[in-house]
């Protein structure tokens, strides 16, 4: 639960405003102006309606410097930002072949192997010339190596589930799977702050989804109760199945799931639970296995575990996790392992490797000091901005702190005030966040070192006094917090 003092919710529901008026405004004189010029379209309609691309024509082009920046090296602690520069006020970005050196924290690099590493690096250029940087065909042609093979055992290992398959995209682990597991007659409870993937997939299963208050275990039940009492609409037939979809980490968010409540709720009323581990494998937990390693749950409670390898893993794609039945139905079933392409046997090999420094199989204790280092990065990091009067989202432990920003104005200063000091970071607003809830998210790395975060820590806290985006006072002054606030999530 977000409370946001009321001078700020009026600003910036005022300023969005403003925005609005004035876009509508120009448009007014375009239509105007278009309709005395003849069209090229010869009666076809346009692709994009006026309102349609409104959003990206007048509020989206003033500030997409702050977004997208092209990078010209690996996705390190430090990385080069190409420079860019525009002759028609934003519409277009021209990059030049200036390049700043900036401090990363935007990417998901969390333990550090989108870098070069010493164990990963060479097995995997060894694999790039052994096996291509593609199949060129899906699983169930000529698409599975051994090394995809070796990868699903060496998945289903880890996070502790009988059986794995894996998949090229992250996104598709979720979208292209829960129209596979459920369909129409069955039941979608969701978390209200999932992700795109899974709410994609919800709609693209045909199957009915409701949506439950974020994070909240008494309002899940309320829902589920509510539920199982009228059954399918109609009909009023019992569900044929109802299946329970949560994250480990929030990403837009930066909070743990309250699994255990959860999946106790999940087990009382009969329900699959699917847990979305996207943020939190490999990043949180004693040994890197996630938010059931940290909050002490068992993974056979668990139905269904997903999770992606473009964070802690340095690599890319997705993979599910769960009984054997259910990973043999879904590659009998599932059009991302039918009829898209397997995973690059590079990225499997990155996968494999960095899996293997994480449990210690190398032969060092690198893998248990990143998970230290990145666990105490997080944590001092997150105190810090507190303590500077910030307004940070999220729990200990977490990689990934949003710092409120609110007004819309405030996003591009943000983020251009910290790339001139060389400090990248990452904002994020609507549609990708509630229209009052823009933030800046920060994700830190095990690569960052005490030098970089104190570095980090005085850039931010002198943009924030610059933007003002310190809605609380400093530690030493904080006495209560504001009474005036409204309640958003």
């Amino acid at each position: 639960m977000i409370k946001i003092p009321y001078l700020t919710a009026l600003s910036t529901y005022f300023s969005y405003g403003l925005l609005f008026a004035f876009g509508q405004f120009r448009d007014f004189f375009r239509k105007i102006f278009d309709w005395f010029h003849s069209s090229n379209l010869q009666g076809y309609a346009p692709i994009c309606l006026g309102l349609e691309d409104f959003y990206i024509r007048r509020l989206y082009l003033r500030i997409q410097d702050c977004f997208g920046r092209p990078i010209s090296s690996s996705p390190d602690a430090w990385f080069d930002v190409v420079e860019r520069y525009s002759n028609d006020n934003n519409k277009t970005l021209i990059r030049t072949t200036k390049v700043s050196r900036c401090l990363n924290l935007g990417s998901y690099n969390y333990l550090g192997f989108a870098a070069a590493d010493e164990y990963c690096t060479p097995r995997v250029i060894e694999t790039l010339k052994r096996f291509s940087p593609s199949t060129c065909s899906p699983r169930v042609d000529g698409g599975t190596t051994t090394l995809h093979n070796e990868l699903e055992e060496r998945v289903a290992n880890f996070v502790g589930k009988p059986a794995a398959i894996v998949f090229g995209m992250g996104y598709v682990s979720n979208s292209a799977i829960l129209p596979v597991l459920i369909g129409k007659g069955g039941l979608i409870i969701s978390d209200s702050l999932n992700h795109n993937s899974i709410v994609n997939g919800a709609r693209g299963s045909g199957a009915t989804v409701r949506v439950f208050q974020h994070n909240t275990p008494s309002h899940l039940e309320e829902v589920l109760r509510q539920q199982i009492a009228e059954g399918q609409p109609r009909t009023h037939r019992p569900w044929k199945k109802i299946i329970v979809i949560v994250e480990g980490i929030y990403s837009m968010e930066g909070e743990l799931c309250k699994l255990p409540e959860i999946v106790a709720i999940c087990k009382k009323y009969k329900a699959y639970a699917y847990l979305d581990e996207a943020h939190s494998i490999g990043a949180v937990g004693k040994t890197g296995r996630g938010v059931c390693e940290l909050l002490g749950v068992d993974t056979a409670d668990v139905d269904i575990m997903m999770g992606t390898f473009t964070k802690s893993f340095g690599s890319c794609g997705g993979y599910i996790a769960g009984s054997k039945e259910l990973i043999q139905y879904l590659k009998y079933t599932c059009p991302a392992h039918l009829y898209a392409t397997s995973i690059s046997p590079p990225a499997a090999q990155q996968i494999i490797s960095s899996i293997k420094v994480i449990l210690g199989e190398d032969g060092t204790s690198r893998g248990a000091q990143k998970l230290a280092r990145i666990r105490e990065n997080s944590n001092f990091f997150r105190s810090e901005l507190q303590k500077m009067g910030f307004e940070v989202l999220g729990d200990n432990d977490s990689p990934v702190m949003p710092i409120m920003l609110y007004n819309p104005a405030k996003i591009p200063a943000f983020s251009r005030e910290c790339l001139k000091q060389n400090v990248a970071v990452v904002t994020v607003a609507f549609p990708a966040t509630p229209l009052l809830l823009a933030r800046a998210r920060i994700c830190i790395s095990a690569s960052h070192t005490r030098e970089d975060l104190l570095k980090a820590l005085a850039v931010i806290s002198e943009v924030g006094d610059l933007v003002g985006i310190k809605y609380f006072p400093a530690e030493s002054e904080k006495q209560h917090q504001e009474p005036g606030a409204i309640k958003l999530e």
